[in-house]
């Protein structure tokens, strides 16, 4: 086989034993993440790619490595995801791939794609139990001292911002004001009464200056807040709840995990200082 040399990874220089050729006896190929996901892929890479996968080896990309393996067209028409910052960008890139931005990886048989870098380490456990067992892919999670599958996707990950507050609009002053009431019981005519217009016309105003409606960016608001606090603070996760308006903990438990894919109490044991 032809030997393949250097290749500049970015950051750093990775020394290469073999060239395209060896992907021609490859099981297992994995593209790896990349720092110009939208650089045009080499046809040389592309018809190695494709031909492998016509032979039926397995491919998986890691992170940004979604973007090269779908510029081959082998991911149309499939569920995939990559890193939760580059998930909007390789939809609208490559519009015929599904893209689930909250998952860790997705695995279509031979296509499989993984999440950042930490998500290829789950992806590659994934393999080895599909390959050799669980006893297996157990005790090579610890030896890479993390848990065989870990509790929830990305959306545990995704830093849910302050919803936006548009400077000069006629709702920032609204905005400030719902902003410093987190911990009011608030209603829909709680919140119209306080603006001085009708129900209708302030979800109106929301959608075309917000792009949610009145009460959407309040639990927003709300979660983002929660993360804080169970970041910084060793409050009760029941005493957080009722400081960020949630009328009941579970009410709390179960926004907090519709909008994150973990419990407080997990989100706590993982990003907790």
């Amino acid at each position: 086989m032809r030997r393949g040399g250097e290749v500049d990874a970015g950051a750093f220089t990775m020394r290469v034993p073999w060239g395209l050729d060896g992907l021609q006896g490859a099981d297992t190929i994995i593209v790896a993440g990349t720092s110009a996901p939208l650089a045009p892929l080499p046809g040389g890479v592309r018809d190695a790619l494709r031909a492998a996968a016509a032979n039926g080896t397995r491919i998986a990309s890691i992170c940004s490595g979604a973007f090269p393996l779908a510029a081959t067209g082998l991911l149309d028409g499939q569920r995939v995801t990559t890193h939760w910052m580059l998930a909007e960008r390789l939809a609208a890139a490559y519009p015929r791939l599904e893209v689930a931005p909250d998952v860790l990886y997705v695995d279509n048989g031979q296509f499989l794609t993984s999440a950042g870098a930490a998500a290829g380490l789950d992806l590659c456990l994934h393999l080895i139990r599909r390959d050799h067992g669980s006893a297996v892919a157990a005790d090579a999670a610890r030896l890479s001292v993390m848990p065989l599958e870990r509790e929830g996707g990305q959306a545990q990950f995704i830093v849910q911002d302050h919803p936006a507050v548009p400077r000069g609009s006629e709702l920032e002053p609204l905005l400030a004001w719902l902003q410093d009431n987190l911990a009011s019981s608030l209603t829909l005519d709680d919140i119209s009464a306080r603006a001085g217009m009708s129900s209708r016309t302030l979800t109106r105003r929301f959608r075309e200056q917000t792009g949610s409606t009145p009460l959407q960016w309040l639990h927003r608001a709300r979660i983002r807040q929660a993360q804080h606090l169970l970041e910084t603070t060793r409050h009760p996760v029941e005493r957080i709840g009722a400081q960020v308006g949630f009328g009941s903990p579970t009410a709390f438990r179960d926004r907090f995990k519709r909008t994150t894919g973990v419990s407080p109490n997990s989100y706590r044991r993982a990003f907790g200082s």
